[in-house]
């Protein structure tokens, strides 16, 4: 197999990918616990009582951050604490969600934290485009415009929404905090009509981009199917106690699902180190690998792995008695 230009570092020490990945994907998934539980309620997706983990993973398969948060919590309520949160050498700019990741508080916030917010959204023809100005018209889509943005909102309560990032960027509000605020009560809230100006533009940006950019498309999907892989790795992973959290204090629970991140990535290390020196060792002359060829592996292959040890049945030994006087042996 002839390596694609087996002397580049993106390949072989693969530290050169690792460090420069740009996009993260997040999502969460259900983690059995015990009923009586404060976190512990009926998942309507999944139909089991449990919380949820919620996971942030690069999209060079690594997990970055998690949460383990209730059931019924909107998932995008907790997307920006998990980067701005992960302090490891990698620092994704832009982040991928599903449904439950994106709403119209996440577009703005993000948008201000320099971070670009490209989530896969189900139904996404039933959401309202805004239009700059009432005058404008497009020849082909004009249709797919039903309301206008207020630029003298966003100009006015420009000065607020930047005090707000700068009290999360100096770790004085999180950003679960604001969301949770400006997703509920807030709705009378004029910083709340500030940033509700804002994350139209940002989400109807973004919705023409998604309908009109077929790679886009296919990037998004390829970096959630990442981790929607990264669950199914990680519950296999799980398998003690019959994979429930056997504890009711919250900060421990999160403490299970840290430490089974922590496992998942210290194997997903080890893959990439057996499948690079596979590679390397291949024949160049009897085998091609490209760039291509190398998109389709992944980390979490878990066919090779023992959980349980390795248990070797010697037939061949006949165990020795400690002594030749049955009596010592089995006394009365």
């Amino acid at each position: 197999m002839k390596l694609y230009d087996r002397t580049n570092t993106q390949f072989h020490p693969f530290t050169h990918t690792i460090l420069h990945s740009q996009n993260s994907a997040a999502d969460g998934t259900v983690f059995n616990t015990y009923l009586n539980n404060l976190m512990a309620e009926r998942h309507i997706r999944y139909g089991e009582y449990g919380g949820v983990a919620y996971h942030h993973v690069s999209d060079n398969y690594i997990a970055l951050f998690s949460h383990f948060i209730s059931v019924g919590i909107w998932e995008a309520v907790y997307i920006i604490d998990g980067l701005l949160e992960n302090t490891s050498d990698i620092q994704p700019d832009t982040l991928h969600a599903d449904t439950q990741g994106q709403s119209l508080p996440v577009f703005g916030l993000v948008h201000l934290l320099g971070i670009d917010l490209m989530p896969r959204i189900r139904n996404w023809k039933d959401m309202t485009l805004f239009r700059p100005d009432k005058n404008v018209t497009y020849e082909h889509i004009d249709s797919l415009f039903t309301a206008t943005i207020n630029w003298k909102r966003i100009e006015s309560g420009y000065r607020n929404m930047l005090q707000v990032v700068l009290s999360i960027r100096a770790g004085k509000l999180r950003p679960s905090m604001i969301l949770r605020k400006l997703g509920n009560y807030s709705r009378k809230n004029q910083l709340y009509k500030d940033f509700r100006e804002l994350r139209r533009v940002i989400r109807t940006v973004f919705l023409l981009r998604y309908t009109s950019d077929k790679d886009l498309r296919r990037s998004i999907t390829a970096t959630t199917n990442k981790i929607e892989s990264f669950h199914s790795f990680i519950a296999w992973l799980f398998f003690g106690g019959q994979g429930v959290i056997n504890e009711n204090d919250p900060v421990e629970m999160e403490k299970r699902i840290k430490y089974n991140d922590l496992v998942a990535n210290t194997l997903i290390l080890l893959n990439m180190v057996d499948m690079t020196r596979i590679i390397i060792e291949l024949d160049p002359d009897e085998f091609i690998i490209t760039p291509t060829t190398l998109a389709t592996l992944s980390p979490y292959g878990t066919e090779h792995i023992q959980r349980f040890g390795e248990f070797i049945l010697d037939l061949d030994t006949i165990p020795q008695l400690p002594s030749s006087d049955p009596i010592a042996v089995y006394p009365d």
